[in-house]
């Protein structure tokens, strides 16, 4: 799950207690490609990627095998690992207790990630393309 980072949720509320509106509904409009932050909520990704921290998403990057990306699935955002399986595609997550999501096509995906940080912590950051 994810949670814009300039939310006004609580702290405590998670992306499934806010009531989506139109806006939630779509990418950032950033204006062209331009990279957006979000946070990370929930466990599916751990442990390369853990809730709290804030992943930069580029909007036209390169989704290709392996890639982590931002997709819109069953009506909600999600962030995965892009895999290839066979002559198609999955929505992989990094934690076990998750399951794999098979794409009709890469439509789905909205964009790359391109690097992710611990807020506070400078050095805690780490890129991905």
């Amino acid at each position: 799950m994810l949670l814009p980072t300039n939310s006004t949720t609580s702290h405590t509320a998670t992306y499934a207690d806010a009531a989506p509106s139109a806006a939630d509904l779509a990418v950032p409009d950033c204006g062209g490609g331009e990279s957006f932050a979000l946070m990370v909520l929930g466990h599916s990704m751990a442990p390369e990627f853990l809730e709290g921290e804030i992943i930069i998403i580029e909007p036209d990057g390169l989704a290709q095998d392996g890639s982590y990306v931002l997709a819109w699935h069953n009506e909600e955002w999600t962030f995965r690992q892009l895999l290839r399986a066979g002559t198609g595609w999955v929505l992989h997550p990094l934690n076990p207790a998750f399951a794999d999501v098979a794409l009709d096509s890469l439509a789905a995906v909205r964009g790359v990630i391109i690097q992710k940080a611990l807020p506070g912590r400078r050095r805690a950051s780490k890129h991905y393309v």
